[in-house]
């Protein structure tokens, strides 16, 4: 019989004052009853009660461990309650981990109104693109690019995650449009470092049939800041291939063109994510972000297999196809 089970039943027989009214109260016989007592005091190396054919009375050593019982029970009961009430209500300190540009570029400017919505949380917001380990560092939810293939998290796919080449305007005019495949060579290329793996992230454009590959090409600039390869692009320094939330600003106020229609990965694992630790029950201040953040994205013409790069007109046509023939190899 466990601790807390012997407990229960000596506050029963100090309220019942008999191991007959502790057998109803605890739903046992008084046997099992008078067996946990006299395992509890062999513990305690002390008599809690004095007993006789008609009574059973509670030594004072007995009365004084019986308050303080009492107490921790109540305590604890109190601590459950309380942490129920913090599970089921959304309230408390939500830790969210956010890549650094979805989380500059998406996630920062809907803070406002999530924390509007729900003044009892507070944000801790960690800004990074090194993926720390959630449960370690206690980590509520973390946003993310790509799947982290750990068995103790869940990741929830808040969109796919879509691939535009773009470049500035002015760009276009001083140097033209590829009018082929190979007219890529001659252009400037801005790439993307990606600080987890120190590689940079490849470049895929459609061939003559429309099929998305990848193609060697030299760039002439790299960073490792979304933020920056956006920017520089813009700015005119060459061709990137851009994730659509790093397009979006610059496609929207023209300071960006997109070429070609939007590539998509086709690994089931790209994608944004929303990653949090498994847990039968998922406190409420996680739950409700979450869905704040879908019903943020829907509004936004995103959703798990939907981004608005889908309706987006590229420059050179509607089809995924590139003018000419061959493609650098």
């Amino acid at each position: 019989m466990d601790k807390l089970r012997s407990l229960e039943i000596f506050l029963a027989t100090c309220d019942g004052e008999s191991f007959a009214a502790a057998a109803r109260t605890c739903n046992t016989d008084p046997s099992t009853v008078s067996k946990a007592i006299s395992r509890l005091e062999a513990q305690l190396g002390l008599t809690l009660f004095q007993r006789s054919t008609r009574q059973l009375r509670i030594t004072d050593a007995g009365q004084r461990y019986a308050d303080t019982v009492r107490k921790m029970i109540l305590d604890l009961t109190v601590c459950e309650d309380e942490l129920k009430h913090l599970n089921d209500s959304p309230s408390g300190i939500l830790r969210i981990s956010s890549a650094v540009c979805y989380g500059h570029l998406y996630l920062r400017p809907l803070l406002q109104a999530f924390c509007q919505r729900y003044p009892a949380i507070q944000l801790d917001l960690e800004i990074s693109d090194l993926h720390a380990d959630i449960i370690e560092n206690h980590i509520d939810v973390a946003l993310r690019t790509g799947y982290v293939k750990d068995s103790r998290l869940v990741a929830r796919r808040l969109s796919p995650m879509d691939f535009l080449v773009c470049a500035s305007p002015d760009y276009l005019a001083a140097q033209g449009i590829p009018k082929s495949a190979n007219d890529f060579h001659q252009h400037s290329w801005i790439g993307f470092r990606i600080q987890e793996t120190q590689q940079l992230q490849p470049i895929f454009l459609p061939d003559a049939q429309g099929e998305y590959v990848p193609y060697e090409l030299k760039r002439t600039h790299i960073t490792d800041d979304g933020e920056a390869m956006a920017g520089m692009c813009a700015d005119g320094l060459g061709f990137a291939q851009l994730p659509h939330f790093l397009a979006k600003q610059g496609l929207n106020n023209g300071s960006l063109v997109s070429l070609y229609p939007y590539f998509r990965p086709p690994q089931p694992d790209n994608g944004v994510f929303a990653i949090y630790p498994k847990r039968e029950y998922l406190p409420a201040k996680v739950s409700v972000f979450i869905e704040f953040m879908t019903t943020s994205l829907a509004a936004m013409g995103e959703s798990t297999n939907h981004t608005w790069a889908e309706n987006w007109t590229p420059l050179v046509g509607g089809s995924r196809s590139l003018i000419g023939g061959d493609h650098p190899g």
